[in-house]
């Protein structure tokens, strides 16, 4: 497909006119050929335009979208330091939703600060050290923090969610943090601190109800056994404002899914605000996934807005040397010189001797929960470059050993050598029980479910799923030998839909009077990179990092943001307050 270019005009009707572009608009229509033109940052027209633009880009060959709005991200610490919003931004993405999963860094009390990075170090594995260091506080209400994060410019929109763990912490002190049940004084509390949050521009609210989300130190989130008194306080804040969202982690097992999916109807029912909750097919459960699908369409029909947020490839860790786990991590052979850099763990990887001493030692170490789950042979790939997210049983490493005639964890251990030690393995651990993205194919299909759960941000030293949005449109639209959707279709799940999710009427639509944000895509190049580990955090700390290849040009509110995934150094992007209304 063609590239694109720019060329200045003197007299101009218009700032920027996207021109020729093959138009998938956000509404699922079919694919058109249009010019699309911006002034103010709003689309000012599309069609077979002839007035011109002060700058114009010919994007003739080339597939123009809205911007893709990714609902489930964990940026809460870096937007606060960092302008760019990387990965999510070479996505793609141009307006972020942050603040899941209950945790985050406001409201809060000086002396809870390094509570509040225990916990968000603990849930989503962002090194301590990094938030220590790249963390101003020079907030403490909700409403504060986001004055913090307006002041920074940053590439792309973002919008922040009220977290529990926060705002429980900050109500309650070590008796939130302890699980204690809150009082009706705390509840009421909590209910005014939340609709001081929406009013404020909060988006949205959130919260953690899973035994997987802990402290740093192990403790369980503080908002694991809230009660559905406390909940519907929160709930019933967000009525009181008019305005957020809810979302929600749970395991579906207090003390079973029907249970717990009951709870859910009665917070949307009783406060009339929106929920969304993560969705995936987890481990070998095969109809868990499925009877949440059905109570989804049951409360559709009895008319609550409900939905499950899915993801386009399984939920995964990545094993390497530069990672926070590998095959080898429990091994005390390992341990000798897992804080070692890369280029000694080499050298000692490569000396036969300690390869032999690591080998000896796995036997002693298979009752080692750690190493059980690392060392699943059977369920671990070769990620490889360009990365494979549905590889088929027969590339799992322990397959792969048995055609070679070899110990599993020798063909493991190769592995990791490989691209001079920065090769990752793959291990999903949801979405593919049968070795195969059907399931996910379901949840991509079904229209009360919304795609979400890439968790930009987070993660960052065992699981890069940013890359989503491009996945989703390069791998279901172009690249998977059966079951693949129109490419109209995928458009619109990314744009359209999740904007319209979390209340942003303004966005995820080419249309006169919309929200000027827009990517140009060269689809036969579309494809995501192998991650790689960047040291670029507060600190030092390591991220992983995933690049993709084919956006020509991404664009924020009518300002080219992106050319060809180099940022341009514009950061037309904004803090955005609560909804949004279409013009």
């Amino acid at each position: 497909m063609a590239g694109a270019d720019t060329r200045e005009k003197s007299m101009a009707e218009y700032e920027l006119v996207v021109r020729g572009g093959t138009l998938a608009d956000g509404t699922g229509g079919a694919l058109r050929e249009a010019d699309v033109a911006i002034t103010g940052g709003k689309i000012a027209a599309i069609g077979d335009l002839r007035g011109a633009g002060r700058e114009e880009i010919d994007a003739k060959g080339l597939l123009v979208t809205p911007g893709f709005v990714d609902i489930h991200t964990h940026y809460d610490g870096q937007a606060s330091w960092d302008s760019q919003l990387a990965p999510s931004s070479w996505h793609g993405v141009t307006t972020v939703v942050m603040g899941n999963c209950g945790v985050g860094f406001a409201p809060v009390r000086a002396g809870d600060h390094d509570r509040l990075i225990s916990l968000m170090e603990g849930v989503e594995d962002i090194p301590g050290a990094a938030l220590h260091e790249g963390l101003a506080w020079n907030w403490e209400s909700f409403g504060d923090y986001l004055d913090a994060l307006e002041r920074r410019p940053h590439d792309i929109d973002l919008c922040a969610q009220l977290p529990h763990g926060a705002l429980r912490v900050y109500v309650m002190g070590e008796r939130g943090a302890a699980l204690e049940p809150a009082t009706e004084a705390d509840r009421e509390a909590m209910r005014r601190l939340a609709a001081e949050a929406m009013r404020a521009g909060a988006l949205g609210f959130s919260t953690s109800r899973t035994l997987n989300h802990r402290t740093a130190t192990g403790d369980p989130t503080p908002s694991l056994r809230a009660s559905e008194a406390e909940l519907m306080a929160i709930a019933q804040g967000l009525a009181d404002a008019g305005s957020g969202v809810i979302e929600v982690i749970t395991d579906f097992n207090q003390p079973d899914a029907e249970t717990e999916f009951g709870m859910l109807r009665r917070l949307v029912s009783g406060s009339g605000r929106p929920l969304s909750f993560s969705l995936a097919q987890a481990g070998n459960h095969w109809s868990g996934w499925r009877k949440l699908l059905a109570m989804l369409e049951e409360a559709a029909r009895d008319g609550l807005p409900i939905r499950g947020q899915v993801a386009p490839r399984p939920i995964g860790l990545l094993l390497g040397l530069q990672a926070t786990l590998n095959p080898f991590a429990a091994h005390e052979t390992f341990a000798a010189i897992k804080d070692k850099s890369l280029a000694e763990k080499l050298r000692t990887l490569r000396d036969p001797a300690f390869r032999d001493r690591l080998f000896a030692e796995t036997d002693a170490r298979q009752s080692h929960p750690l190493a059980r789950r690392v060392m699943a042979f059977d369920q671990i790939f070769p990620l490889g470059d360009p990365p494979d997210y549905e590889p088929p049983r027969d590339q799992a490493i322990a397959r792969i050993a048995e055609r070679e005639g070899r110990p599993a964890q020798a063909v493991a251990y190769d592995f990791l050598l490989e691209n001079e030690g920065r090769a990752f393995l793959f291990l999903p651990f949801a979405n593919y029980t049968d070795f195969n993205l059907d399931a996910c194919g379901e949840m991509i299909a079904h229209p009360d479910c919304v795609m979400g759960l890439g968790d930009g941000g987070a993660h960052v030293g065992i699981i890069s799923d940013a890359g989503y949005p491009t996945y989703l449109l390069s791998h279901w639209g172009r690249d998977r030998a059966y079951g693949r959707f129109d490419i109209p279709y995928l458009v619109k799940r990314q744009t359209a839909d999740t904007a319209r999710a979390v209340g942003l009427l303004d966005r995820g639509i080419l249309a006169p009077g919309m929200k000027a944000d827009l990517n140009l895509i060269d689809f036969d190049r579309l494809g995501v990179c192998a991650p790689d580990m960047a040291f670029d955090l507060p600190a030092g700390g390591k991220r992983l990092l995933q690049r993709a290849t084919g956006y020509a040009a991404t664009i924020v509110s009518g300002t080219i943001a992106y050319r060809n995934g180099e940022a341009t150094g514009a950061l037309a992007g904004k803090l955005v307050r609560g909804p949004q209304m279409a013009s």
